[in-house]
């Protein structure tokens, strides 16, 4: 896949880097600090795409001839939002909560180019299986929880709790590359 524009990833997520060079192989990495605090009154879908558009238009004030994709991933139960765990304990906790549980991971997209811009909202729906303390603790343990929504990489050390996926699998580890590559194609972003 070949764009019309450079594409800058306004991330510093590692595991987004990751997904995103399964589709793209030339694209550069500008860190857009962006406060993530939450807007009280937004749906969980509407703050994740607010996130991802601030974090964009952080990015794209400095690269205004590129096309700049902002992303942000939200851990929620129910309409409450759950971020990244503050200390051991907090991770804990959020894991005991997430135990025996369906959650919803949504990670809110941005594109935006000097002609235009594009925002959605992916959802994927996981369910947790009935989690012991001890395996929550030794999890935590090896400190994998602790930069991430929800405290879990789903292709990590958590991959043994999940009971199932609805969804895109890719969205909750941070970018849902089919429905980023769909929106590249209607957008007309391809290069010939």
């Amino acid at each position: 896949m070949r764009l019309k524009l450079p594409l800058v990833l306004a991330s510093a997520s590692p595991r987004r880097e990751s997904l995103l060079r399964r589709i793209l192989s030339d694209f550069e990495i500008a860190h857009a600090n962006v406060s993530e605090a939450a807007v009280r009154g937004r749906s969980p879908e509407q703050e994740a795409v607010r996130l991802a558009t601030a974090k964009a238009q952080r990015v794209f004030e400095r690269r205004p001839r590129s096309l700049v994709l902002g992303a942000d991933t939200l851990v929620c139960l129910g309409n409450q939002v759950i971020g990244k765990p503050s200390d051991r304990e907090d991770a804990k906790a959020i894991l005991q909560r997430l135990s025996g549980r369906e959650h919803s991971v949504i990670t809110g997209v941005c594109l935006l180019w000097p002609e235009g811009k594009e925002h959605f909202a992916e959802i994927t729906r996981v369910r947790f299986r009935a989690l012991s303390k001890n395996e929550i603790a030794l999890y935590v343990a090896t400190g994998e929880p602790m930069d991430k929504a929800g405290a879990y990489a789903i292709q990590g050390g958590a991959s043994g709790f999940v009971q199932r996926v609805d969804g895109d699998l890719d969205n909750i580890i941070g970018l849902p590359l089919n429905r980023l590559a769909a929106a590249l194609r209607e957008c007309e972003l391809l290069a010939e």
